[in-house]
């Protein structure tokens, strides 16, 4: 067996499983779940109709590259939402879903035969990050982010020693779980830093699609053609249609940026195997090619987060995100709770439902940034996260 297997720390939803492991959840109220982020909104029947068109190319093998058609549509959503011009034949690459992609993608970029090999990311953070890291065979290393600055990252932390050793960095704005967007300044510091010593970034855009406020979150993309980086040097953008479109069963998404990144992308590819079937790609044509529903899909998570955020913020520290369907909220100190704890409780009392935030995190210098908040994910009807909202305010002045 592969010995870097070992490495590889339990899933969050292990770790819960486990937490909840002898909790008999409360009779007297029906289940709620606010601890995963699997977006719950119906389907759109265009893109049913749209998969079922194209069941017709089964009988053919599909090319890892994809079809041009779904290129072409996935560069003109890049030009519609960003502004930014991509090649559809050598700067877009379909995939699997986005999660898919950014475990191959280390696979591809990392050098492990060079000493100290490093791949640095946020902390919180995506676990996929860090088990495409073991797995690839180099060292994480975490950069806390800061709730004082709206839950920026910060990169200042990482020691020079660390960006010298560094290959590969992973982003993710709108940010999982904090919902915090990089602004400009942001990536200018990164991509000086990508320029100096020579790592390539991997922007997680996968919540890009669901924001709060008029002006869309910056892509990363988008960050380099407005800094004059038309190139796209050393960056490659990771997006996905699980949660603009309501289809996380289709695994769909799509990476655009830097050729030579692409290239060497396509070619792990057509060794691993990772086509996109022909039914799939019909259904993704579609729905990149329509805004109209990811237009009334953010209008109901708008709805949902202007109902319920206030009403947790009677009793927790939380505030609406930049984007993404995430609630970070911190536990109240006057519970004299653990976040583990918390959740714990909740279960037990009222039959919610919510992940740790120190299961999203790693302990660096004898902290860990997720500790004491919980992430809520907003992903159920209106009606079940109001139910839900209730519940945990309930809970939370009953033992204070």
């Amino acid at each position: 067996m592969n010995p870097l297997l070992s490495l590889l720390q339990p899933y969050p939803f292990e770790r819960l499983r486990q937490l909840f492991a002898g909790v008999t959840p409360s009779a007297e109220h029906s289940p709620i779940s606010l601890g995963i982020g699997e977006p719950r909104h119906a389907t759109p029947q265009f893109i049913k109709d749209a998969l079922a068109e194209g069941l017709a190319g089964l009988a053919s093998y599909p090319s890892t590259l994809g079809e041009p058609r779904l290129r072409e549509a996935c560069a003109g959503w890049m030009q519609r939402r960003y502004g930014v011009v991509v090649d559809p034949a050598t700067q877009v690459l379909p995939v699997n879903g986005s999660r898919e992609a950014l475990f191959a993608f280390a696979q591809t970029v990392v050098d492990a035969s060079r000493p100290g090999a490093t791949v640095v990311c946020p902390n919180p953070f995506y676990q996929i990050y860090e088990g495409a890291t073991l797995l690839a065979g180099a060292t994480p290393h975490y950069a806390p982010s800061d709730p004082a600055r709206n839950f920026a990252v910060d990169w200042d932390s990482v020691p020079e020693d660390v960006w010298q050793r560094t290959q590969l960095l992973f982003t993710c704005s709108p940010g999982n779980p904090t919902g915090a967007v990089m602004p400009l300044t942001e990536w200018e510091k990164l991509f000086a830093l990508s320029d100096r010593y020579g790592f390539v970034i991997a922007s997680d855009e996968c919540y890009s699609e669901i924001y709060f406020r008029d002006e869309p979150p910056l892509g990363g993309l988008e960050a380099a053609h407005r800094l004059g980086r038309t190139d796209y040097r050393n960056l490659l953008a990771f997006t996905s249609l699980s949660k603009r479109s309501n289809v996380p069963g289709l695994r769909s998404g799509f990476v655009a940026g830097d050729a030579a990144l692409v290239k060497a992308f396509l070619l792990y590819r057509t060794y691993h195997g990772s086509a996109m079937g022909p039914a799939v790609q019909a259904a993704s044509i579609a729905a990149w090619n329509d805004e109209t529903h990811v237009q009334e899909n953010r209008a109901l998570y708008r709805r949902k987060f202007a109902q319920v955020t206030p009403m947790l913020a009677q009793v927790m520290q939380v505030g609406l995100p930049d984007a993404g369907f995430y609630l970070w909220a911190r536990v109240p100190d006057a519970l004299g709770m653990s976040d583990t704890e918390f959740a714990r409780a909740l279960l037990t009392q009222y039959n919610v439902t919510v992940l740790p935030g120190s299961y999203l995190a790693r302990d660096v210098n004898g902290a860990n940034p997720g500790a004491q908040r919980v992430r809520m994910a907003l992903v159920a009807e209106a009606e079940e996260c109001e139910q839900a909202a209730r519940r945990i305010v309930q809970f939370i002045q009953s033992r204070i």
